[in-house]
């Protein structure tokens, strides 16, 4: 027996069916294009279309970047690029005190802040040597501090930063301004004195709540040290909280979590990171500290993902897309309504096709059609601004082909439909014609329901939006010729 479970808005509809097809218990009529609280996760196909793929913070993937694009590229195209548009910045500050086990990011962990003190300066060195680059005080709409923990930084260190940021860009009047947090490192009146620099938006890690889970994963951190940073930062003036959860970690299960998600709701944040956790110890040598044997099977890991789903669509939070939820009031869900939602190396941004400056050890950025990342160790990032160089060390410019599935990707993974006159016209083709072996898999997947095929496009269906991962990936050219370079994740 397989459950399809449906979510609109504040209703939970269940349709049970057996091998012969589904029976309808309850159903609602949603005529294309579906709003945007309408989706439908059914299991059989969830298992069916759960592979390994990527998760399109950029198109293509970083594994495709090559060494054959340095610091001489990027000049190039810094000064091509047109000096009206506005910037978006993100800062890796990799810093932390403690390991978490699941963690699959570029960290450094340590407990001399010192360290921070002379990473500052770097940053400093690395913004002085792109300012000649990038024409008189260019404006910046973003600015996001990543890690890592950006809040191990001492208050001077931040505001010495943030000052450094000002002293070379113009703040835009929508300007956001996000910071990562890890509440159980914050002094009182840490979030006061961030706001008093700018920062507006603020995410918390919570992942779980329950007390085996973070023992097992080496992150012991209560509700009520979370509540407290959450209230302090709106007394504060930040006008969004977001929290990040993971599901799929060890130890993990179906009650445990369901606490956890009644702990979130009531905590009330304006957006909810919902990640599948990827076990991949051989890539990530912290995660060989958790016991495989404490992983939750794949069919708990679905009842997990699939309860999680319901209760907070229940609770009124949007699906945005991949692993996002959003108030409906929220900037995130007014600019997919609006049709300006894009995705970045952040996630979904409300910024549309705006470039980005990575700055910091192993940042990725976007400059016109081309993608740069700097060095990865703090050695690499260090010896080359010494030497006078920006520390790029690989990257790539995009092909008209590129620019155009990055384009097709974006749309689905956005506003989980894709108009084909749209794409002809922008880059004079046929798209049926163009994407014909594409089309081919597309009408595979509107056999399973997943998408629906339109006169002028593509529409994801409530059934496939949770899947839109697996529709994106039909289009990325490295993946159908088999020239991927990374291992990746499941799409659930």
């Amino acid at each position: 027996m397989q459950t399809i479970y449906t979510f609109k808005s504040a209703f939970l509809i269940y349709v049970k069916g057996r091998a012969g097809g589904p029976v309808i218990i309850g159903t609602m009529q949603i005529a294309p294009p579906y709003p945007a609280s309408a989706m439908v996760v059914d299991p059989a196909l969830v298992r069916k279309h759960d592979v390994s793929g990527p998760r399109y913070t950029s198109y293509p993937t970083a594994d495709r970047f090559t060494p054959a694009f340095g610091e001489a590229e990027l000049k190039k195209f810094l000064k091509a690029r047109s000096g009206t548009q506005a910037w978006s910045l993100y800062m890796h500050l990799p810093f932390c005190d403690t390991l978490c086990y699941y963690c699959a990011c570029n960290k450094v962990i340590t407990r001399d802040h010192g360290k921070s003190a002379r990473y500052v300066e770097y940053l400093e060195r690395e913004m002085a040597l792109l300012e000649p680059h990038l024409g008189e005080k260019p404006r910046v709409c973003q600015l996001h501090w990543g890690g890592g923990t950006p809040t191990f930084l001492a208050r001077d260190e931040m505001q010495r930063l943030v000052r450094a940021v000002d002293a070379r860009f113009q703040r835009t009047d929508d300007f956001e301004c996000s910071i990562e947090i890890d509440p159980r490192r914050i002094a009182p009146g840490t979030l006061r004195f961030l706001a008093g620099l700018g920062f507006n938006r603020l995410s918390i890690g919570v992942q779980d709540f329950d007390p085996d889970v973070q023992r097992a994963v080496h992150r012991i951190q209560s509700e009520e040290v979370t509540r407290a940073a959450i209230e302090e930062g709106r007394a504060s003036g930040f006008r969004s909280v977001n929290l990040d959860l993971i599901y799929g970690l060890p130890k993990q299960t179906l009650e445990g979590f369901g606490r956890t998600l009644e702990k979130v709701i009531a905590l009330a944040p304006d957006r909810i990171a919902l990640y599948g956790y990827a076990h991949l110890p051989a890539m990530f040598k912290p995660q060989r500290r958790i016991a495989e044997a404490d992983l939750p099977r794949a069919e708990t890991k679905l009842q997990i993902m699939t309860t999680a789903i319901g209760r907070l669509t229940s609770a009124g939070y949007v699906y945005i897309g991949f692993d996002h939820f959003a108030r409906p009031d929220d900037a995130l869900a007014i600019a997919q309504a609006q049709g300006r939602l894009q995705r970045n190396f952040q996630g979904y941004s409300t910024h549309a096709d705006c470039d980005m400056l990575g700055l910091g050890v192993s940042s990725i950025g976007r400059v016109g059609p081309t993608y740069y990342q700097n060095a990865k160790t703090l050695p690499d990032y260090y010896a080359a601004l010494d030497a006078g160089r920006l520390p790029v060390v690989r990257g790539m410019e995009l092909s008209t082909d590129d620019l155009l599935r990055r384009s097709v990707i974006q749309r689905l993974a956005c506003d989980f439909r894709l108009g084909f006159k749209t794409a002809e016209a922008a880059y004079n083709i046929d798209f049926r014609r163009y994407f014909k072996a594409e089309m081919a898999d597309v009408a595979k997947l509107a056999e399973d329901g997943l998408v629906e095929l339109v006169d002028d496009g593509i529409v994801v269906t409530p059934k496939g939006r949770v899947l839109v991962r697996a529709v994106c990936m039909v289009f990325d050219r490295y993946l159908r010729e088999k020239r991927a370079g990374a291992t990746y994740s499941k799409v659930l």
